[in-house]
């Protein structure tokens, strides 16, 4: 029998948001203070549901990262995956993802998560992944993302591309938002803030705000 994890990675691997963490530990003080003014309408918009947040993030890469340095950044993505990803790991995640590695199953990590620092963090544990990715063009960054931000259906639509999920006897998927809702879709075995579920409709009895947004 061969079978096939998906794993969320913000809330669901970890314990907290990562993306926002990043930035701070990224970007120069000075552009934190611009980006922070120039963002104000748009983290006004999102309180107020007039902004999704996978909107929102893409505005936000763009104001931060456009016409960075991409090698320099990446290298703070090692450092990031490397000194500060760890302290928000959940060891549980850890040992699930090894549960199912131990049988044999196939494992992947879908998320919004950066490119930067998230393939650094997967690729240190053998992880396949599919994320966000920002754009490059001569060595620096266009603030732009590779085919937009890797949420809501836009996770199902990338795995369904990459991976024949009907030569798996098993789908099992993990995660912790609504925006994991058509990842989970696929699976065969759902869980939702690591309780098991059997269709979406039992997720409100966990609907709780999730440690990503807390």
């Amino acid at each position: 029998m061969t079978n096939f994890a998906i794993f969320d990675f913000d809330g669901t691997i970890t314990s907290n948001n990562t993306w926002t963490p990043f930035l701070k530990f990224a970007v120069r003080p000075s552009g934190m203070m611009v980006g922070r003014l120039l963002l104000l309408p748009v983290i006004v918009g999102y309180r107020l549901g007039v902004f999704a947040a996978s909107r929102c993030r893409q505005i936000a890469s763009y104001v931060a990262f456009r016409g960075e340095d991409a090698a320099a950044l990446r290298q703070l993505g090692i450092e990031y995956a490397t000194a500060v990803l760890p302290k928000t790991v959940r060891p549980s995640a850890l040992d699930r993802i090894e549960w199912h590695t131990s049988r044999g199953d196939d494992v992947v990590v879908v998320s919004a998560s950066l490119d930067v620092y998230l393939a650094p963090w997967c690729e240190g544990r053998n992880l396949p992944y599919i994320c966000t990715t920002l754009e490059e063009r001569a060595g620096r960054l266009t603030g732009r993302c590779v085919d937009g931000d890797c949420s809501g259906a836009e996770k199902a639509r990338r795995i369904q591309k990459r991976f024949n999920l009907r030569q798996y006897d098993l789908v099992y998927a993990y995660g912790d938002t609504p925006d994991d809702r058509e990842m989970l879709e696929l699976a065969h075995k759902k869980y939702y803030r690591w309780h098991e579920v059997s269709s979406w409709d039992e997720v409100k009895e966990y609907d709780d705000p999730p440690a990503s947004e807390r």
